[in-house]
């Protein structure tokens, strides 16, 4: 039995105790060929090191008709296979055409390409698992008034389509999953990746309560925050966010303002937790409070990064010093542009997921892999050593 241990994480790669369900197959589907590609390596180096011919990916693709129809088509046989399909909701990157149009894909226009994909399993996969980082529609997770829930039809969809597991990354709300109450689903924390990379970038962060705190930018990430300052040893700062509930604009209430509800941050580093930044009007407009409450240095980890209104508002803010570095994780776009900004961190997860792949593959507990309370306890010892 050997094990593989890369500094993140111990666990048996090949166990005789348990044998996989079938063939590990995967499929990355449009957008998602360079995290599907860095995957298969790590998967190859560990399940065939004596091959390294050895591909693991599936080659399939959906292509269009000039009216912007489309079909799924897998070029090889998936039967009796343990499938992992691989998908971005959120890649704006790639593009169709449709009637002498370049048309950017949608959310909508992926989840439709991952259904066409599944369908045209024709149902001989023995058990596919879909791992979505970001999920479709899955800031839709509660109704209010007249609303669809449409983060609940999908996954529900999904699971009537055959699908086994789900594997998605700091969902917005994770009680969506009682959506699905009898199929997997998992929602799997980045914060020992998030933190590792911080104190790789910026070795002199000091994690104690006089140096730096935790801040969440508002009351709906608080669960997201405690985490990461209890695993820390930190004391946690909060944004009450104001809103106007009489307009809607671009379908949300507008922020009135932000109050900040913690101690004194002056002298400090802050680190600002958030599982996505969307337009980021939220988040600058807490860099610029925090800079004005004279904190030391100001960082944000974000799991996904959308920067849905482009980086000029970043580049000024970084320029006025009222930010320090922005980190997101590579399991969704990434502009090219974005990836030269100065204040640009990037975390990356390709390895993480070949661990679950492997895990899932052949049916051992993700407990470990959910849990980073231990990972980051030794990543500290060794940071509070090398700081002595």
């Amino acid at each position: 039995m050997s094990k593989v241990f890369a500094g993140e994480i111990d666990m048996d790669l090949t166990n005789e105790k348990i044998l996989p369900l079938g063939e590990l197959s995967i499929i990355g589907m449009h957008g998602c060929e360079e995290i599907t590609a860095k995957i298969n390596d790590y998967l190859r180096q560990w399940l065939c090191p004596k091959d390294s011919d050895h591909s693991f990916i599936i080659e399939a693709d959906c292509p269009r008709f000039g009216s912007g129809e489309a079909k799924g088509v897998i070029h090889q046989s998936v039967r009796g296979h343990d499938l992992y399909i691989i998908c971005d909701m959120f890649n704006y990157g790639v593009t169709f055409d449709m009637y002498g149009m370049n048309i950017p894909y949608s959310p909508d226009d992926h989840y439709a390409d991952l259904k066409r994909l599944i369908a045209a399993t024709n149902g001989k996969a023995r058990r596919i698992s879909v791992i979505m980082p970001m999920l479709y529609e899955g800031r839709q997770h509660k109704r209010k008034y007249r609303e669809s829930l449409d983060c609940a039809i999908a996954l529900q969809e999904l699971v009537g389509m055959g699908v086994d597991n789900l594997i998605t990354f700091d969902a917005h709300d994770a009680r969506i999953q009682n959506a699905i109450p009898l199929a997997g689903f998992e929602t799997v924390p980045v914060y020992y990746q998030m933190i590792k990379r911080l104190v790789n970038s910026f070795s002199d962060l000091k994690f104690d309560k006089e140096n730096t705190m935790i801040i969440s930018p508002d009351e709906g990430g608080m669960t997201r925050a405690i985490a990461f300052s209890s695993m820390l040893g930190l004391d946690l700062g909060m944004f009450y966010k104001r809103r106007d509930y009489s307009v809607v604009i671009q379908g949300r209430n507008p922020i009135v303002s932000h109050e900040f509800l913690g101690d004194n941050i002056e002298g400090k580093d802050v680190i600002v937790v958030e599982d996505i930044i969307a337009s980021g009007e939220s988040a600058l407009d807490i860099f610029y409070q925090l800079h004005e409450k004279k904190a030391k240095r100001i960082f944000m980890c974000s799991t996904f990064g959308l920067f849905c209104n482009g980086f000029d508002a970043f580049d000024e803010a970084y320029a006025k010093g009222a930010i320090t570095a922005v980190l997101t994780t590579n399991l969704i776009y990434r502009s090219p542009v974005l990836q030269t900004k100065p204040w640009y961190y990037e975390v990356d997860l390709s390895k993480y997921i070949s661990y679950i792949i492997d895990t899932l593959h052949n049916d051992r507990s993700m407990s470990d892999l959910l849990n980073p309370v231990d990972r980051i306890d030794k990543l500290m010892a060794s940071i509070k050593e090398r700081q002595k």
